[in-house]
């Protein structure tokens, strides 16, 4: 219930701010069309945005034939978590990383990259996709889908503002300036909207993916594995849809400009800090 009210007030944001843009743009109208395609997004990003999210990272399908290990070792980890087997999808990406999508756990679908199966333990993958179910488990991969596609939405928005310029309310055009406001301050406010939603539930899910997996320590090391391969391996994908970034079980643009400054993940440290603690009291 509470991530239910989570998601819907992530959605009034969202479309607050499509209305400030479109008001932006095209004054009373552009508001009232602006709610409009809002409201579009909304119902789009429920049924949709998972197969766009997948799509935006070329992820393919897997199964039991095509990656029998991994596919085992989701299986396994789904039905110890009490869970419907998710859709297991592998990005032939170099840099580690890993995230879960879908409106609900029926629904659900879990993805890699290849280069995290390359530099990770067994252990180390089973904590990493292990706290991906406990996302699927916590129903955190509705809000997480659906914040990704709409900031890009505004984000792609806050653009058009700045092309065409803005008008104010009475139709007139406002000043540049303020275009180029919205161009900045619009995708900054849809990370902040992201930043507060998403920070405390990474600690959750690490927490819920030790015990699933029952090793902490395992999804401790993993954690400090991929932050230290995000700093050095870009994340193609990521980098040409950095909406998404925050899906991952890392942030693969830490670091980089003000994609660091509001990072939409808590910090590395705190994270296996805790999970240092947990295994401690196991």
């Amino acid at each position: 219930m509470f991530n239910l009210m989570k998601t819907a007030i992530l959605m009034a944001a969202i479309t607050a701010l499509f209305m400030a843009l479109g008001g932006m743009i095209g004054g009373q109208s552009g508001m009232m069309m602006a709610l409009l395609v809002a409201l579009g997004m909304n119902f789009f990003s429920y049924w949709f945005s998972d197969k766009l999210v997948l799509k935006m990272y070329n992820a393919r399908e897997v199964d039991e034939t095509s990656a029998p290990q991994f596919y085992t070792m989701v299986k396994e980890l789904a039905a110890k978590a009490e869970l419907p087997m998710p859709r297991v999808y592998i990005i032939d990406e170099d840099a580690p990383n890993a995230f879960a999508t879908g409106r609900n756990p029926e629904h659900a679908a879990v993805a890699a990259t290849s280069g995290i199966m390359r530099v990770l333990s067994a252990a180390e993958l089973r904590g990493v996709m292990a706290h991906e179910l406990a996302h699927v488990k916590h129903r955190d991969i509705l809000i997480s889908t659906i914040s990704a596609t709409m900031a890009g939405a505004i984000s792609m928005l806050a653009n058009f503002a700045m092309f065409f310029g803005g008008r104010n309310s009475e139709g007139r055009s406002s000043n540049p300036l303020v275009g180029l406001l919205v161009m900045i301050l619009a995708p900054l406010a849809a990370s902040v909207i992201q930043m507060a939603i998403s920070r405390a539930r990474e600690f959750e899910a690490d927490r819920g993916g030790a015990e699933i997996a029952g090793d902490p320590q395992a999804l401790a090391s993993a954690l400090t594995k991929i932050h230290n391969f995000a700093q050095r391996i870009p994340m193609a994908a990521a980098e040409r849809h950095p909406e998404t970034a925050q899906m991952m079980i890392m942030n693969p643009l830490s670091g980089k400009g003000l994609a660091g400054l509001f990072s939409t993940h808590p910090a590395t440290e705190e994270r296996v800090a805790r999970l240092m603690e947990m295994a401690q009291r196991r």
